[in-house]
């Protein structure tokens, strides 16, 4: 395993961490006698790879349903001091509603103290003003960091870049968890301000809100090689010094083998990464035209000033990915989210868009005259039944 210095906290953090979100048994909170005993098994040779992997950064939730109970049936069995822990907790409107839901995370570890105390889901203006307002949130961990059951406050963020540097300019954060990869890099921007600011960066999700890299599509498979798409895109966000670690959301033990492949290559990525970003960039201006690749996000409007709510620039994004690199399945699943996301995939679909008038909403696009046709065309590729997330289910 290689390590990363976490920024101000100092930490020795492994260029891949334990991501808690898909080993566990339920996305509902239960009894640990109703968890199956194979279920549990499971995780437990998950961890126990991950540790002897040197993966000592295992990362969870409150949000995550059984994750953190089962979790502090494995963690004893290891020593403390070799661990570095992350839960992450919703910041509440009522501050005592988030003290007394880091309590149930600690009780539910098993653990005296976290390393890493998340904010989850700074998505939002209120969600921002709930943490940092004072008497807040951020004021609560703060006491808990006094009394040592906290070592580092940061943050998990699923909005917008401009909410995320709000978020880090307050100063109070240590770290931040962000989306940031190949196909979407919107959030570097972000990710310098928490570099300027000597925060942690760990990456979300890069393999699956990364494309879903572990059924990728033939054309991504053919445009990526001689690496596969998820050893690619591992390399792509390692390749960048501002980031320190990737989360791995296995589900069993194996799923860390292809990851592994990455490690010995990013002494030469950059030798290794050109030709196939070429390749990407080639592919996608061949598909596009280069005029649409380079400028379409130009003059888009937020969510609140389009009719209907549209997520213009999701469909938009999506419906770039299915041209250029044959990523429908991905599509599909990300696209059904809209309206059913809340505040962690924001808007709707462009399922009226037929029946509304962008054109004010869109006067400082070039590509206004367009955008409505091509909106409709990808709901008519990408709609269907809504799709819940995951802790929804």
């Amino acid at each position: 395993m290689l390590y990363r210095r976490f920024g101000r906290t100092e930490l020795q953090m492994p260029v891949f961490s334990c991501g808690g979100m898909r080993y566990q048994h339920s996305w509902q909170d239960l009894s640990p006698a109703d968890i199956p005993q194979k279920n549990q098994e499971n995780l437990e040779a998950t961890i126990h790879r991950a540790i002897e992997l040197g993966i000592n950064h295992i990362e969870t939730a409150r949000g995550y349903g059984t994750s953190e109970i089962q979790l502090g049936k494995v963690l004893p069995q290891f020593e403390r001091s070799e661990l570095i822990i992350q839960t992450k907790v919703s910041p509440k409107p009522n501050p005592q509603d988030f003290l007394e839901t880091v309590e149930t995370s600690l009780d539910n570890l098993q653990l005296d103290y976290i390393d890493l105390l998340g904010f989850h889901g700074i998505n939002n203006a209120d969600t921002l003003a709930y943490s940092v307002r004072p008497g807040g949130c951020v004021d609560v961990a703060k006491k808990l960091q006094a009394q040592g059951k906290v070592r580092h406050i940061g943050f998990s963020t699923h909005g917008p870049t401009q909410i995320i540097v709000d978020a880090i300019e307050t100063n109070l954060f240590d770290y931040v968890n962000v989306h940031w990869y190949y196909i979407f890099q919107d959030n570097w921007r972000a990710i310098e301000a928490a570099t300027q600011r000597d925060m942690g960066v760990f990456i979300i999700s890069p393999s699956d809100k990364g494309g879903h890299l572990y059924s990728p599509p033939q054309r991504l498979v053919e445009l990526c090689a001689p690496l596969s798409p998820m050893v690619f895109n591992d390399l792509f966000c390692l390749s960048q010094p501002q980031v320190h670690t990737l989360s791995l959301g296995a589900a069993e033990p194996s799923d860390f083998d292809e990851h592994l492949k990455a490690l010995p290559l990013l002494d030469r990525v950059d030798e290794i990464l050109p030709p196939i970003l070429d390749k990407l960039e080639e592919r996608a201006i061949a598909t596009l035209g280069e005029s649409w690749y380079r400028t379409w996000q130009k003059g888009l409007p937020d969510i609140q000033s389009t009719p209907g709510n549209i997520n213009i620039a999701i469909a938009l994004w999506l419906g770039n990915l299915i041209e250029a690199f044959d990523m429908t399945e991905y599509a599909q699943a990300r696209y059904n989210l809209l309206g059913s996301g809340g505040h962690w995939f924001p808007g709707y679909k462009a399922d009226k868009v037929t029946d509304l008038d962008l054109s004010e909403s869109l006067r400082h696009s070039p590509h206004a005259s367009t955008i409505p046709q091509r909106l409709a065309k990808i709901h008519e590729k990408l709609g269907g039944n809504d799709v819940k997330r995951l802790s929804q289910q």
